[in-house]
């Protein structure tokens, strides 16, 4: 059965301005992808998704699941039927964890058929298709780091990124996107999304670390406020020296530490471990694709 990889986005930053007339709120971010996550296959069936893995209880219904979405919206732009497949999802990633899980379970799902099932069906089709399940969607697409703009379907190359060292740790708590930004509303705290000046590349972890501390994450003390596990997170991670830097990713609830090697990021995920052992803690390279 032919299987694709739907690796966690982190958003090494995030901008976000104010909503405009239609709600949408304009943002930029550099967006990178784990050499971890979810697993989709496909193979001829009756049409049914099984889910599977440690975090298979949190999906929702089937026929909202973004990959029937993904599947029946390639269909609908194919012009054709393709014959019933039956999908299986290999949850690893937490649900509503600002991972990008579902765009990306999607962007996996539309990879995996088009290149089994209609290997004629074009790149800028495929990005169409995409673009309309979500913000998310294009980027998540192809899964390589980007600089996402406007409501993250205007993309642009992103800088010369090194590969990665890092951990992901989420305390298992989900965070509603859209209570996440209410909690912004409310607070009125927008930022300023116009594309920060940044070199052509980074050199190595450290370097790409102190100029991401010049940037933030204008979601993540909305996240806090709307899950305070997730500053209790924050605050460890801050606290321990592997961490060159430590922030919220998207919405939350899931934080990410940049270390400088691997062993500074296996060293960090084995104190995490320990000191929470109900948080669920990752280590991982991020760059993509992988």
């Amino acid at each position: 059965m032919p299987e694709a990889l739907a690796p966690a986005k982190v958003n090494l930053f995030l901008h976000v301005g104010a909503p405009a007339a239609d709600g949408y709120h304009p943002l930029c971010s550099l967006m990178v992808f784990a050499d971890f996550g979810d697993v989709v296959g496909a193979r001829p069936g009756e049409g049914a998704l099984i889910v599977r893995g440690p975090f298979a209880r949190g999906v929702g219904p089937e026929r909202d699941n973004l990959v029937f979405r993904a599947v029946r919206a390639f269909v609908a732009e194919l012009g054709r039927e393709m014959g019933e497949l039956t999908f299986t999802l290999e949850k690893n990633l937490p649900v509503a964890s600002g991972l990008g899980g579902g765009s990306s379970d999607a962007g996996a799902a539309l990879r995996l058929i088009r290149d089994v099932y209609a290997p004629g069906f074009d790149d800028a089709r495929l990005e169409r298709v995409a673009a309309a399940l979500g913000a998310d969607g294009p980027a998540c697409l192809w899964a390589r780091p980007v600089i996402a703009e406007g409501r993250g379907e205007k993309l642009a190359t992103a800088p010369g990124l090194p590969v990665l060292n890092a951990v992901l740790v989420n305390p298992r708590v989900p965070v509603s996107t859209p209570a996440v930004y209410r909690a912004l509303d409310a607070g009125g705290a927008f930022g300023d999304v116009t594309r920060p000046p940044m070199p052509d590349a980074f050199e190595d972890a450290a370097e790409l670390a102190a100029w991401l501390a010049t940037q933030r994450n204008d979601l993540e003390g909305p996240a806090v406020a709307v899950a305070p596990e997730v500053g209790a997170v924050l605050d460890t991670l801050r606290d321990e020296p592997e961490a060159l830097l430590a922030r919220v990713s998207g919405s939350g609830g899931t934080c990410f530490a940049l270390c400088a090697d691997d062993i500074a990021a296996e060293t960090l995920a084995e104190r995490i471990e320990a000191l929470a052992p109900d948080w669920w803690v990752k280590r991982c390279r991020l760059g993509g694709p992988w």
